[in-house]
């Protein structure tokens, strides 16, 4: 029988704690491993996705910078023995391998073949054991590029350049660049006048009466300055068959209540955008997400789109009101508040939700495109004839869908293509209950191999898996509609 942890001594904590960290790191290699032997040997079409991360991503709890890194060192482990066997012993952590790993795969230009084993060697002594660290090893590595990494210097060498940007779980984003001089050059050079201290309105420049940002958030205010102007312009290019703008979908119930809790003078500014008025290119789109009334926007109130109050008798299960039955309705009633149809109050469709007052202040500066939808949070009358889809309706197939719309995968709109669900060549229309957004990989999946898609009763998409992937083909939400769900 197990000790309970508040059982234990002192000693006893510490020894397991060691204990168990061993036996995860072993676990994480049985994990590269099984992902190794996957991606040899799993199809695609299994797998639903062009390789193992988002297999991984959509069918655990792992985040896609995680899976994605698991899947690399699973790939490139295969080709270095010495940094996988020292992984599969629990000698090093993964932390350490990935970072050997990427020295070994793309080792300085000069560095001849005996030195490359030597450093690998020394590098994989350097992570072994727990007084290893990080700051050892880079520096190994950055000494050896720096000395046999050609004759570019490495402040000029412009193929070291990265730029990692992260959303965070608290829906931030976290950038980290890392440029040539040059490059540097341009980015402090555009930000220096943009980040100067703002005087106060009087004139005086004291920390205390004028302009107390930090440096930091100067260059970020600065940045944002930087972006604005871009997306300003006209001479940016073209994706998703339209030009780079940003793009708010609010619930039309939710602008009002915006409406009527901002001051008497943002009230009139957004006042001044009527909803049923077409976009023109701008910075800011919102997507108005509730039946509207297309000619006057007002909105559109339908008895049979309310929920059933709680506590009432369930005609189906024949549970009445109190006791259990009240408690599952409860229950169903806060998920219904908290999650909805998966948006929140305003939703960006690269960083998800956004909060009221935000979308108040992007809802007062911008010209609002509007799209019609019904209680399901489905556009309607978008219907179109033509082969190809329409600018309005790829904007409703994005409030609708989020992004690529096949179950794990959610990749950007921008990124996706309007998909006919019956072949536009065998005579589909391209009408909004016949199309749905697949990024390219899911595209191709779903004309060359047997999945499929339909448009459910909630007119959204569900998709069939294969046998091969499911012997009982169970239907599966799309990927903007799926999550917990209360029975």
């Amino acid at each position: 029988m197990t000790t309970k942890i508040w059982q234990l001594s002192e000693s006893e904590l510490l020894a397991d704690a060691a204990t168990v960290s061993h036996e995860i790191q072993l676990l994480e290699a049985r994990r590269i491993a099984l992902v190794a032997e996957i991606d040899t040997r799993v199809s695609r079409e299994k797998l639903g996705f062009p390789g193992p991360a988002g297999w991984l991503t959509s069918t655990t709890l792992l985040s896609p910078s995680k899976a994605t890194k698991i899947v690399a060192l699973a790939r490139g482990m295969k080709n270095f023995p010495d940094i996988a066997d020292a992984v599969n012993t629990g000698s090093i952590s993964i932390d350490h391998a990935a970072l050997i790993l990427t020295f070994a795969e793309t080792p300085p230009k000069d560095l001849p073949e005996e030195g490359r084993v030597m450093a690998r060697t020394a590098m994989i002594a350097a992570a072994t054991g727990p007084e290893a660290r990080t700051g050892r090893i880079r520096a190994a590595i950055t000494k050896l590029e720096d000395e046999f990494g050609g004759k570019t210097p490495p402040p000029e060498n412009t193929d070291r350049n990265e730029l990692f940007a992260s959303k965070t779980l608290n829906g931030r984003l976290v950038a980290k660049m890392d440029l040539d001089a040059v490059t540097g050059e341009k980015l402090l050079t555009a930000l220096s006048p943009l980040t100067e201290p703002q005087p106060a309105a009087d004139g005086t420049e004291s920390p205390k009466t004028g302009d107390d940002r930090s440096p930091a958030k100067r260059r970020a205010d600065a940045f944002g300055h930087i972006l604005d102007q871009y997306l300003a312009s006209s001479s940016r290019p073209i994706e998703g068959g339209e030009r780079p703008h940003l793009n708010l979908h609010i619930n039309l119930r939710d602008l009002t209540d915006l409406r009527d809790s901002a001051d008497t003078a943002d009230a009139d500014d957004i006042a001044d955008d009527e909803p049923s008025r077409a976009a023109t290119e701008s910075d800011n789109n919102t997507e108005i997400r509730d039946p509207v009334d297309i000619n006057t926007g007002h909105p559109i109130h339908s008895d049979s789109a309310d929920e059933p109050d709680i506590g009432t008798a369930d005609p189906d299960s024949g549970t009445a009101s109190g006791g259990e039955g009240d408690r599952s309705a409860t229950d169903r009633g806060t998920y219904r508040d908290l999650f909805g149809d998966g948006t929140s109050v305003g939703w960006l469709p690269w960083m998800g939700p956004l909060s009221r007052n935000t979308s108040r202040q992007l809802a007062c500066d911008c010209v609002l495109t509007a799209i019609v939808m019904d209680e399901h949070g489905n556009p309607l009358n978008l219907a179109r004839t033509a082969r190809t889809v329409s600018a309005k309706q790829r904007k409703a197939l994005t409030a609708r869908d989020h992004g690529c719309a096949f179950p794990g995968c959610g990749k950007p709109a921008a990124w996706t293509e309007g998909h006919h669900i019956w072949h536009w060549a065998d005579g589909g229309p391209t009408d909004m209950n016949n199309l749905v957004l697949l990024c390219g990989f899911h595209h191709r999946l779903m004309h060359h191999s047997d999945w499929e898609v339909f448009i459910g009763t909630d007119n959204h998409p569900w998709f069939v898996p294969p046998a091969t992937v499911d012997p009982y083909r169970q239907p599966r939400q799309s990927h903007a509609r799926a999550g917990p769900h209360i029975a």
